[in-house]
């Protein structure tokens, strides 16, 4: 009998990934499927980005590099937050590694003890969740609603907090919901936190070029949590390098170490190649970010008109990402050929295998109420994808 260990038996699949994949075996098979399940940009690599790349292979930078990464990076990354965030880390306190993911995993991984707590606002990415089970943590979540556009008040984090709080894990802008903190309102979750000096604070500002309303705002930025404070960031979203897999983190020294550490016993540093290209993007043109954020913006208010057009979908309007986090709880215990759908797990395969678009249910991400739709796809795909939703919603009873 095949013997896995109970780590890996009990860890849930991403959701994500499993209605991608779920797509990929109705397209082989033959359907039209339009995919807006992965948080993927449509957009490919900025030219000088790839040309950085593949100067650095005929120039042979193939070798290993530090584990935390080459010192230019390092340095590039530094200049970028100060430039963009106002934050000073040394190169010293920068970790590069293979995306943001793994940024996430080493911090909670060299943070967290069995049995501590981690809270998490929902609605959340993911993979938080099972980065925190498998610390052996204990995820502590705090709900919101779309009323709120799901953002936490310092009220409920304060509420949230027990002698056995480790780290607060959050994102802005946020992935699923697209909610971007403001300025004056990260002020007051850092006023609560640094009453709790004890408790580090995960800062996932992967999507901080994708930010519609203004200036993107770290929380890192307040003196009184700068040291409690880990900034999480990558390429994948705001450069469109999502298989170039390169992330980093700013923290304070002594995390920053241990992050090293640890990622020396599992992947090294990531690739010397994706540095380079990396390196380019933070020294070179930003224009193609900001081309890409507007025409992620200019799809966001399109995709959000067609879906008002829908009866029984709550949607607010969402500042950044490329996210759109509908409440579609009017739609639970209606039926479609006497298949009662009772959750948003049951809208989603319905959706699928009735208008041939994949979505992911908010279950996934801590919000049971809500289906995650991505608009980084073509216009022609998402008017097509809007319509076949209204039609398909439309026959359930």
């Amino acid at each position: 009998m095949p013997h896995l260990s109970d780590r890996i038996a009990n860890l849930h699949e991403s959701a994500t990934i499993k209605m991608a994949q779920l797509g990929r075996e109705l397209k082989a098979q033959g359907h039209d499927i339009i995919s807006l399940s992965l948080g993927e940009p449509d957009f490919v690599t900025p030219k000088h980005i790839c040309e950085a790349a593949k100067k650095a292979i005929d120039e042979g930078f193939t070798f290993y590099t530090a584990v935390p990464g080459t010192i230019e990076l390092r340095k590039a990354i530094q200049a970028k937050f100060k430039r963009d965030n106002g934050l000073d880390y040394s190169p010293e306190q920068i970790v590069v590694s293979t995306g943001a993911k793994q940024s996430l995993i080493n911090v909670v991984l060299c943070l967290v003890n069995p049995g501590e707590e981690v809270i998490v606002p929902a609605p959340y990415w993911v993979s938080y969740a099972a980065m925190v089970e498998l610390a052996e943590g204990k995820m502590v979540n705090i709900f919101t609603t779309i009323d709120q556009d799901f953002k936490i008040t310092p009220e409920q984090l304060e509420a949230a907090i027990t002698p056995k709080t480790r780290m607060v894990m959050f994102s802005s802008p946020c992935n699923p919901s697209g909610s971007v903190y403001t300025k004056e309102e990260l002020a007051g979750l850092a006023k609560v936190l640094a009453k709790h000096p004890e408790i580090y604070v995960v800062s996932d500002e992967i999507y901080e070029y994708i930010n519609f309303d203004g200036k993107h705002e770290s929380i890192a930025q307040f003196p009184e949590i700068y040291n409690q404070t880990i900034t999480v960031n990558g390429f994948a979203k705001g450069f469109a390098m999502t298989g170039w897999r390169v992330g980093y983190i700013g923290a304070p020294l002594w995390i920053a170490k241990a992050c090293d550490k640890l990622q020396g016993q599992f992947t090294s540093a990531t690739c010397s190649i994706a540095q380079k290209a990396a390196e380019a993007a933070l020294n070179g043109d930003m224009q193609p970010s900001y081309d890409m954020r507007d025409q992620f913006h200019r799809r966001r208010d399109m995709v959000i008109a067609l879906l008002s057009e829908i009866p029984g979908l709550k949607t607010n309007t969402p500042p950044g990402a490329f996210y759109l986090f509908p409440d579609v709880s009017a739609y639970f215990g209606k039926t479609y050929n006497g298949e009662v759908l009772k959750d948003a797990d049951d809208l989603s395969l319905y959706l699928l295998a009735e208008a041939h678009v994949a979505l992911v249910s908010g279950a996934a991400f801590g919000s049971p109420e809500c289906v995650r739709i991505s608009y980084a796809a073509s216009d022609k795909q998402l008017v097509e994808a809007c319509a076949r939703l209204k039609s398909a919603l439309a026959k359930l009873k």
